[in-house]
């Protein structure tokens, strides 16, 4: 629901209307933590509620006692990430890091302390986390208040608390359009679960996954960079220089998914030796190859598209999207192939794939035919609706 932020804190900044990020990232702050109070149920009763749908009652059990102890970092969340959001658009990246491995470093030396020495055990990891989280969050704010943002933080105001309901629809739509990308892939493993021989399927495509996530943080970073450029070209009333930085970031991120697909490709039948010592786990992995290195050129295309989305707003209409070709294209096509016509898990990586490419096809016609001018002109209506007081001025129309 942060993610809301990149929207109107990068346009805000673009259109230099500098004091609505204060306001912006403390009416965040306010639907945060009122959804982290939603939230709290679960972490509260996560016990009955793993026990309810049927898990071992030993992990129910160590999985609620973990879950008590975890509901401080659930509120460091609801700060943390507007707090992010906020310094990505006025692109302060290089104090998120500093603050981030700092904490790193002292997140290791407590953890060891209070696993080993200590002998603490999951509460340990948990005091670890939370403390971890909330420094982060404490370093963040002292950066902030200290002056570093200068325009942007003018302290607490009243504002936060106006115009919460259409704040909260644009944090739901960036939420949900977030959560129906990332479950996707959660649902392939658990369709996996039900296919013959599924433990050497599930391990298959576990090591896919990983593999496919530490792939994804190279194009989140990207994803990162197109939002706040996007938003912040926008906001300044530079359609085409929103248009050229698309174009440029597409290109870079394809060549870089290109890399990835001919390695892929080249190593497919030693890639998972690394992560397994079954023989049969490495032979199902080397039989994904193929459809994990389409997996992995179209996952060089999609988070760039998706970062467009939301440095131009369209977090609802991408949420449709993605509910539409993941849900009622890919897993259904998925399944028919893995079990009606017994290809198993290629087949069901296969099928799921073909969802992730009607929505990246969709995203990039939609991209293409956009009226950025337009574009440019809703974010500045945006602004003044929320309290802004920028004039619109495209310098660069296309």
């Amino acid at each position: 629901m942060g993610s809301a932020l990149e929207t109107l804190c990068g346009q805000a900044f673009g259109a230099k209307q500098h004091h609505m990020l204060g306001i912006y990232l403390q009416r965040s702050w306010v639907i945060l933590t009122a959804m982290s109070v939603i939230l709290l149920p679960i972490y509260l009763f996560a016990t009955p509620i793993l026990r309810f749908f049927h898990q071992d009652d030993e992990i129910a059990v160590l999985a609620g006692r973990f879950s008590l102890y975890m509901i401080p970092q659930l509120f460091a969340y609801a700060l943390n990430f507007p707090i992010q959001k906020f310094l990505q658009a006025q692109s302060k990246v290089m104090a998120m890091a500093a603050v981030s491995a700092a904490v790193l470093l002292f997140h290791v030396a407590l953890t060891w302390l209070l696993l080993v020495p200590l002998r603490m055990g999951l509460v340990g990891l948990a005091v670890a986390l939370n403390v971890s989280w909330w420094l982060v969050v404490l370093g963040q704010l002292a950066y902030i208040v200290m002056g570093y943002c200068p325009g942007a933080w003018n302290g607490f105001d009243w504002l936060a608390f106006t115009d919460l309901l259409s704040f909260a629809r644009l944090s739901l739509g960036s939420a949900i359009m977030i959560c129906l990308e990332f479950w996707f892939y959660m649902f392939l493993i658990v369709i996996v679960g039900n296919l013959p021989n599924a433990q050497v399927a599930v391990a298959a495509v576990s090591i896919c996954t990983n593999l496919f996530g530490w792939q994804i943080m190279v194009f989140f970073g990207f994803n990162a960079a197109i939002s706040v450029r996007v938003s912040n070209e926008l906001g300044a009333g530079r359609p085409r220089a929103a248009r050229l930085a698309i174009a440029v970031v597409l290109v870079s991120s394809v060549a870089i998914g290109v890399a990835f697909f001919a390695a892929v490709l080249l190593l497919r039948d030693v890639y998972g030796a690394p992560f397994t010592g079954s023989p049969e786990v490495v032979r199902a992995v080397a039989s994904l190859g193929v459809v994990f290195a389409f997996s992995l050129l179209l996952n060089s295309v999609q988070p760039v598209l998706s970062g467009v989305a939301v440095g131009a707003g369209w977090q609802w209409l991408v949420a449709y999207i993605n509910l539409g070709c993941y849900y009622c294209v890919g897993i259904p096509v998925g399944y028919a192939i893995a079990f009606p016509l017994r290809r198993g898990v290629q087949g069901m990586w296969g099928g799921m794939l073909t969802g992730v490419g009607l929505q990246t096809a969709i995203l990039v016609a939609i991209t293409a035919r956009t009226n950025w001018n337009k574009e440019a002109s809703e974010a500045h209506a945006r602004i003044q609706h929320w309290g802004g007081t920028a004039k619109l001025a495209v310098d660069d129309p296309i």
